[in-house]
């Protein structure tokens, strides 16, 4: 894999086009301009990314894609990579997109990687990570948060990411295990209190973080979820906008008053948290993994956490199928990347830091 195909110059998408120009030729497209003012080390075209036989053209001229556009765009992009031939990776958190997606598996002369971000993506390489020591498990339960770092007001938060993306989240219901069973649960539910180092958050049920967790311990788990982590307070003022104002049917005007309420701030923090319970020799055991990632500096530019650790996330995944360290073809699913290789890429050891 030489020459890559970059669909989408936002926050995250900048960033990923400069941690693929280490060792990849990259060219972006996107409908406007790139979202920060700067030097990149990469060719970039101000062109229609849904016009499909524009697409076609440029898909052919590259052995990877790579969307960080909204979710809604991804089916009709993966669609023609699988036609193509052509490696793809996105970002999504969106269920019904990556079901799409696995439906393209037993045609695929490429490899299908959705889901490539921090949650879906490294949250779940790390879930997995834990459980293999295990005999038998119990329970597996993953919590991110992506927040500002000195929060204010009652909502306690700032979209340091897609407005779009959390209101997707916070609306769609979410795949989980329970009881044994699995099932789909509500979003803005499940809510539950943690405490890190002495800080007080609350977490609550969000959708697509697992990504395929679940079909892939269907059956050998009691219980396993994902839940969103934030300033206490915080969910109970989303369900008041989302359902008693009920602007869940106008997402449009609740992205607006979202966005202007709580513009993105420069200093945030990300909390990756992973418990897992289960039998080991003979004895119930539990294992943890909890990590704060803060705001770094790549190629002379100060970045977000959520940013360099989504960016990060998906460019090792490329990474290590370019070195043919994962399949070359059909549908990746996240927990199939091993932990300790993903760390020894490149980009995977700035999870190090």
């Amino acid at each position: 894999m030489e020459k890559i195909l970059m669909l989408g110059i936002g926050k995250v998408g900048s960033l990923v086009g400069i941690l693929l120009s280490k060792n990849f030729k990259v060219k972006a497209l996107d409908n406007k301009k790139p979202y920060y003012d700067y030097d990149y080390p990469f060719e970039f075209v101000q062109a229609d990314v849904t016009n499909i036989k524009y697409l076609q053209k440029e898909i052919l001229l590259h052995d990877a894609v790579v969307s960080a556009l909204p979710y809604y765009l991804n089916k009709i992009i993966v669609k023609l990579a699988h036609d193509l031939g052509v490696h793809y990776f996105d970002l999504t958190e969106d269920v019904s997109t990556t079901k799409f997606i696995q439906g393209l598996h037993s045609t695929s002369k490429n490899i299908l990687a959705p889901q490539c971000g921090l949650a879906p993506g490294f949250i779940g390489i790390v879930g997995n990570d834990l459980c293999v020591s295990f005999d038998s498990l119990r329970d597996i339960e993953l919590r991110v948060g992506a927040l500002p770092r000195y929060p204010n007001g009652q909502m306690a938060y700032s979209f340091t990411w897609s407005p779009h993306g959390v209101i997707n989240e916070y609306i769609n219901d979410a795949e989980a295990i329970h009881n044994g069973k699995r099932k789909l649960v509500s979003s803005l539910e499940g809510f539950e209190y943690i405490n890190i180092e002495g800080q007080e958050f609350e977490a609550f049920t969000t959708s697509g973080g697992l990504g395929t967790l679940c079909e892939t311990f269907e059956g050998k788990v009691d219980t396993l979820n994902y839940k969103t982590i934030r300033y206490p307070g915080h969910g109970k003022l989303m369900k008041f906008l989302i359902y008693e104002l009920i602007l869940k049917d106008d997402k449009d005007q609740l992205e607006r008053i979202l966005s202007n309420a709580k513009p993105p701030v420069e200093e945030d923090v990300v909390y990756v948290y992973a418990i897992v319970e289960g039998i080991q020799n003979g004895i119930l055991s539990r294992k943890e993994y909890y990590k704060a990632f803060y705001p770094i500096e790549i190629r002379g530019k100060k970045w977000r956490a959520i940013s360099w650790t989504t960016a990060a996330s998906i460019v090792a995944v490329i990474e290590m199928v370019a070195s043919k360290k994962l399949p070359q073809k059909g549908f990746l699913k996240q927990e199939e990347i091993p932990f300790d290789k993903f760390l020894k890429t490149t980009t995977g050891s700035l999870f190090l830091t």
